[in-house]
């Protein structure tokens, strides 16, 4: 099952690659904005996108960000994606 998962973006980190800081459940982590790029990436901060592998897919609002990472979590599927994400950002400080 491919999973998505609610990120808000926090800042670009580099507007000539797409890429920029999303914030998932307190985790931090750089993705592409490419797929949703159609428009100023300075526009996409603050915005909740749908993140899977590393891309944000599609732009979502607060309310269903607020849904879909209630949903995942009473499915297992948010804190288990969430803890391996935490996992590599500890490796990474930890380098």
């Amino acid at each position: 099952m491919c999973l998505g998962i609610p990120g808000q973006i926090v800042a670009i980190t580099d507007a000539a690659r797409q890429m920029a800081m999303a914030d998932v459940s307190g985790v931090r982590r750089e993705v592409s904005l490419a797929p949703v790029a159609d428009r100023p990436l300075d526009a996409l901060v603050g915005k909740w996108v749908l993140i899977h592998v590393g891309f944000a897919m599609a732009v979502i609002d607060a309310q269903e960000a607020a849904d879909t990472l209630e949903a995942l979590r009473g499915l297992g599927e948010a804190q288990e994606t969430l803890d391996a994400m935490a996992e590599g950002a500890k490796a990474l400080e930890e380098q």
